[in-house]
């Protein structure tokens, strides 16, 4: 790694550039939204520091730059949980899978953005 690469601001795998533009874009949605959007738009902004509750354990991230790496991964798990949980049980797992995908996004698990 470079001096520079160490020194852009990142959300896990993700710059902070492009995660605050894919978060412009999911708040350009219409009103109402869906689960699955709310799900990912908390997701992103809880990444980025905009929001302090996580979207799945609603723990608060310390400071205002938003998670650390560590907490973004943990928080990918914790909302796989979430979702197993709700498919196993019947219920609405809209919120969740929106949360997921997003998180696993930003942990650099796959490479399209929801």
């Amino acid at each position: 790694m470079t001096t520079d690469e160490a020194t852009i601001p990142a959300v896990g795998a993700r710059g902070l550039d492009e995660v605050f533009e894919v978060t412009k874009a999911a708040n350009r949605h219409p009103s109402p939204r869906t689960d699955f959007e709310h799900g990912v738009l908390a997701s992103y902004q809880w990444a980025t520091g905009v929001q302090t509750e996580a979207p799945a354990t609603e723990f608060a991230s310390p400071g205002t730059g938003g998670p650390c790496r560590e907490q973004l991964f943990a928080e990918c798990r914790s909302t796989a949980v979430r979702l197993r949980a709700a498919l196993n049980d019947g219920a609405d797992a809209g919120y969740a899978l929106g949360a997921y995908q997003a998180l696993a996004w930003l942990c650099g698990h796959h490479d399209d953005h929801p």
